[in-house]
């Protein structure tokens, strides 16, 4: 790596000791040959969005962003287009973005897998419809997955991590049905009575469950899960159909393309890359191929 300006991006409160954090990035930094480093801490009121447009400002040459996937969204979002390579640190509860890139979950070894790892380019998915236009690297939802997300306490994430989903999903398994019409680029719109729709540019949720097997950030296309279990009773199938993908389970369908509408009868609670945004009715989303630059283990 050889980068003389670097621009470090952190959400404090993902950081159990800030200062450490501190020391270890710019150790592995200044090692590296870095001769400046610019830092940025988000705050409740922003994300990450002004500190990125600093950093286009300020014209670096490599952007480190530490935190969940939701700084690591806003902040990519912003850098979108830029040529401005980005480097994840894994500080959140999912770090989906991180973990199907192959980012280690531990600092110092993440360290060493963004900093002495390739380039990539990968896909963003950008947003739009009864909200305002954004965009998502990892996953939307509408419905189940959004009620969990939404319904899982902080102090329990900071203290079991991911498993504050899978206790908020035991909350919420007969999660009312929501009506959907999903419209995938030019094709006739098809309707469904779901649980859950997902939208995701990658696929791998965590424990490694496969929700979208197929999906890649960089292959041009999203794809769509939709899970609609009757009952309660189905799940334990519709849960061995993500696991095995031969398995075939009527319960459960995936579809691919590269621009999604979903349409729900009713008002539905969403979220975009782990954070809750507001409920509504329609949600579009396109994907916008190799707009991101990011730095990834090298193979």
């Amino acid at each position: 790596m050889s980068s003389s300006h670097t621009a470090v991006i952190v959400n404090p409160i993902k950081q159990v000791d800030l200062d450490t954090f501190r020391r270890t990035v710019t150790d592995a930094l200044e090692a590296r040959g870095v001769e400046k480093i610019s830092w940025f801490e988000t705050t409740a009121d922003d994300a990450g969005a002004a500190m990125a447009q600093e950093a286009i400002a300020a014209a670096v040459d490599l952007v480190v962003v530490a935190g969940g996937d939701g700084t690591v969204r806003v902040v990519c979002a912003e850098l979108a287009g830029s040529e401005i390579p980005i480097a994840v640190l894994p500080a959140g509860t999912g770090n989906l973005l991180a973990r199907n890139l192959g980012i280690s979950l531990d600092l110092e070894t993440a360290l060493d897998d963004v900093l002495d790892g390739t380039e990539q380019r990968i896909d963003s998915v950008l947003i739009s419809g009864d909200l305002p236009d954004d965009r998502f690297l990892v996953m939307a939802g509408v419905g189940l997955d959004a009620a969990i997300i939404d319904d899982a306490p902080d102090e329990l994430k900071k203290r079991v991590g991911w498993a504050a989903y899978v206790i908020s999903t035991l909350k919420h398994l007969n999660h009312p049905v929501i009506r959907v019409q999903i419209t995938i680029d030019d094709r006739p719109p098809v309707r469904r009575r779901a649980r859950t729709v997902v939208i995701g540019n990658v696929g791998t949720l965590q424990a490694n469950i496969p929700l979208l097997p197929d999906a890649r950030a960089d292959d041009g296309i999203i794809d769509l899960v939709v899970l609609a279990p009757r009952r309660v009773s189905h799940w334990p199938r519709l849960v061995l159909g993500l696991v095995v993908k031969r398995w075939r389970e009527r319960h459960l369908e995936r579809f691919t393309g590269r621009r999604i509408q979903l349409r729900t009868d009713e008002t539905a609670r969403r979220e975009l890359d782990g954070d809750t945004i507001d409920p509504g009715r329609v949600l579009v989303a396109e994907v916008d191929p190799a707009s991101v630059l990011v730095r990834v283990p090298a193979t």
